[in-house]
């Protein structure tokens, strides 16, 4: 099994990430995320607040693909590749996770985005 070690968690939960799905025309589709929880060894949470491509992408099809790289990436470039499959949720566990996090006090907080890591590569 995948695991995200400690160093891999903190650039995902301290930096942005680009989300990447695939609309019924196997076209891309990417969009920035600000906030990511890791909550198992090969497990990101992701919420929706203002999602709607990708939401719809996710529902039709569930492999998705993350990029990740730190925040002084001039000093120090460590990026990571993640790809995997995701749920979407809308009920339950991972959506009173997703609203229950201090960065989503004030948002819409529409569903939860569940991605199970199956491959990890790391960029530089």
């Amino acid at each position: 099994m995948i695991q995200i070690d400690e160093k891999l968690k903190n650039l995902i939960e301290n930096n942005a990430l680009a989300l990447a799905t695939v609309d019924e025309n196997n076209e891309p589709h990417c969009i920035a995320v600000a906030f990511a929880k890791v909550v198992s060894q090969n497990q990101i949470l992701i919420t929706d607040n203002y999602m709607q491509t990708t939401v719809e992408n996710i529902k039709r099809g569930s492999k998705v693909a993350l990029v990740v790289w730190n925040k002084d990436w001039e000093q120090n470039c460590t990026g990571y590749a993640l790809k995997g499959k995701a749920e979407y949720f809308t009920s339950g566990k991972w959506y009173e996770m997703v609203k229950a996090m201090p960065e989503n006090a004030n948002e819409p907080c529409k569903g939860a985005i569940l991605i199970t890591v199956e491959k990890i590569k790391k960029l530089a």
